[in-house]
């Protein structure tokens, strides 16, 4: 069986599979902790669906996904926020407009336009049917997102457990609050095809809560989250190369077992 295992190595896609996937994983948890700790996670589920909109209307016209739907997503999140701090509108209804209309148009697109396109794959995520030029690309912009993360790790701290304190310093918190839009925007687009629009949002969340189970820093749960994040990834991917279960679902439903299992460790420990 563990000869089996490294056979996985042997097909290029599984290999362009697992190099997208630890660095969504790691993408999508390190900017988790602070999307969950701002009571701000679901931002991603609803940027899930913009991007979902926005991919459809790419490939309906033959023009590269995830060059056209990052910056229409980055803007959707940009728009969150102006709805949500100069409207009547509140955070989760603005988020509920966004995605379920991104939604509705990408599905009208697909089928007024009658291109052969797999929705399940957009739905549910195809993470084996990544091309050289999507892994390079998702790959570079993985690593812009990391880098970006821990320059401005000591800002996305404090931004995170006290904005106003921030704001009476004088500080310009609404660049911070850009940056981390757009670091969770390019994270959805990429997540999009490991797990689909569906269920990107628990890559963002579940790692985190995991985490918070038992570690109780901040540091360490950031570093809680991301190891989280890969070993479920990994151990989904695993489980898919013996059982013909949905990529995306599987890792869902393993971050969810994992989920589990932290929670009684906390209770543990707490005793």
């Amino acid at each position: 069986m563990i000869l089996s295992v490294f056979d996985m190595f042997n097909y290029q896609f599984i290999v362009y599979a697992l190099i997208v996937g630890i660095s969504i994983s790691i993408c999508a948890s390190l900017l988790g902790v602070t999307m969950v700790l701002k009571k701000n996670s679901m931002i991603g589920d609803g940027l899930s669906h913009v991007a979902f909109g926005a991919m459809a209307i790419a490939v309906s016209l033959n023009w590269a996904p995830i060059l056209f739907s990052t910056p229409i997503v980055i803007l959707s999140s940009f728009l969150i926020l102006k709805l949500t701090e100069k409207s009547k509108i509140h955070g989760d209804s603005a988020i509920a407009l966004i995605a379920s209309s991104s939604l509705a148009i990408g599905y009208i697109v697909i089928h007024s336009t009658g291109t052969n396109i797999d929705i399940e794959s957009y739905l549910y995520g195809s993470i084996y049917g990544i091309t050289t030029t999507e892994m390079i690309l998702s790959v570079s912009i993985s690593f812009f997102v990391i880098l970006i993360f821990v320059l401005f790790y000591n800002r996305i701290f404090a931004i995170t457990f006290d904005e106003n304190f921030l704001k009476s310093n004088g500080s310009r918190t609404g660049i911070y609050n850009i940056i981390i839009s757009i670091l969770c925007s390019i994270t959805v687009v990429l997540g999009m095809k490991l797990t689909g629009a569906l269920l990107i949002s628990s890559l963002i969340i579940f790692p985190t809560i995991s985490a918070r189970q038992v570690f109780k820093t901040y540091k360490s749960v950031v570093i809680g989250s991301v190891v989280i994040s890969v070993l479920c990834f990994l151990t989904g991917i695993i489980i898919n190369w013996y059982v013909d279960w949905p990529i995306g679902s599987t890792i869902v439903v393993v971050n969810l077992i994992v989920l589990l299992v932290m929670v009684l460790i906390g209770k543990i420990t707490k005793r």
